[in-house]
């Protein structure tokens, strides 16, 4: 854990009071957190007592560079240097900035940026809101209100003002991703015959998922173009659940954070993240997401459609799926974990993820059939 400067606690403390404090008892919690984030290098509550009594907390993120980052080795080494020298490990910031948080739909919100403090060598501390989130309860109407409220998002960030402002082309980021992620990583583990014949995929993928997923990756590139040339917003670019707080006074809001991929990306991409991220990380059956997709292009529409945006649900439901198949469809196979000594924890998750990869091939080969 990283030793917080106490000077620069006692000045979160009084911002967060409101008025000028002097520190009483303080302690810090290390948080888990996923270390597949590479521009996460660990989160931390605070909480403490000014000395007249008067509680407080935050929420501390460290960003860091990619060199930082543990799992950097595990990219071949080709295009190690190029993610890593290319990866916009501050992009995060983005969400306290007019361009995000002055484009707000109304029940969205980004939680109170206190302080920044840089700790040189690229890692910089991140001091914000401690929100009192509510532990689960996503059914089907939340995700419904979730997508509208991106659905908002996005119309008041597709307007051409914003797009012209962003600087970026149509597609950047997912093209950065393909290339340095999906083409240098997922692509050569669908080559080898090794990956398939391990007991870990052996038993756990239907036969049918490599072949499909080899389609799918021939077709990347014309995935790809039909995205550019759809309608564009600048997304959250990470909506999952996870990063969609529900705060506890107030279940009817969403607080946003962990924002990425700030660049135009196709109406729709959004939805890709809501709709698998609590099944990516364990938390959520595959057999709920069908229910849970039905509704998501829909109410997408409906909150364009709430800030006088014309919404076309056929074009957002292409760059929905579109994206998702890109992003998540050849990525979610846990290849990384291959030469881990076999647990049964290990074998739920290459079945959970053969699953989920299951369910969204089969979404873009609809996609593409169609």
């Amino acid at each position: 854990m990283i030793e917080l400067p106490e000077g620069e606690v006692q000045r979160v403390a009084t911002a967060i009071v409101g008025a000028p404090v002097t520190l009483g008892e303080w302690q810090v919690e290390e948080v888990p957190y996923e270390s597949g984030s590479p521009a996460t290098g660990g989160l931390m509550r605070v909480r403490g007592m000014t000395a007249d009594d008067r509680p407080w907390s935050v929420f501390v993120k460290l960003l860091q560079h990619v060199r930082h980052w543990p799992r950097l080795p595990l990219i071949p080494p080709d295009a190690r240097q190029a993610f890593a020298d290319l990866f916009p490990w501050r992009q995060e910031l983005a969400g306290w900035e007019e361009s995000f948080a002055g484009r707000l739909p109304a029940g969205l919100r980004v939680p109170a940026l206190y302080r920044l403090t840089d700790l040189g060598d690229d890692r910089l501390l991140v001091w914000m809101e401690d929100i009192d989130a509510l532990d689960g309860g996503w059914d089907r109407t939340r995700f419904a209100r979730a997508a509208r409220a991106l659905g908002g998002l996005a119309a008041l960030r597709g307007t051409p003002e914003a797009i012209v402002e962003n600087g970026r082309p149509a597609g950047w980021g997912l093209r950065a991703y393909v290339d340095n992620r999906v083409r240098a990583w997922a692509l050569p583990m669908l080559d080898d015959d090794d990956v398939w014949r391990h007991p870990l995929m052996a038993h756990t993928a239907d036969p049918a998922l490599r072949a499909d997923l080899r389609h799918i990756a021939d077709r990347l590139p014309e995935i790809l173009d039909r995205l550019d040339a759809l309608a564009q917003a600048v997304p959250h670019g990470d909506a999952s659940p996870q990063n969609l707080l529900v705060p506890a006074d107030a279940a009817d809001e969403f607080v946003a954070i962990d924002v990425s991929f700030q660049c135009p990306m196709a109406i729709g991409f959004d939805l890709g993240q809501l709709l698998v991220g609590l099944v990516h990380a364990g938390q959520m059956p595959t057999d709920a997401l069908p229910e849970i997709h039905e509704v998501l292009a829909t109410s997408f529409a409906a909150g364009m459609n709430d800030y006088g945006v014309e919404a076309d649900v056929e074009a957002g439901t292409y760059g929905y799926v579109g994206s998702l198949v890109v992003r998540a469809g050849l990525t979610s196979l846990p290849f990384e974990q291959l030469g881990a000594p076999p647990t049964e924890q290990l074998t739920t998750l290459f079945r959970q993820r053969a699953a989920l990869t299951r369910f969204i091939a089969d979404l873009g080969l609809d996609l593409l059939n169609t």
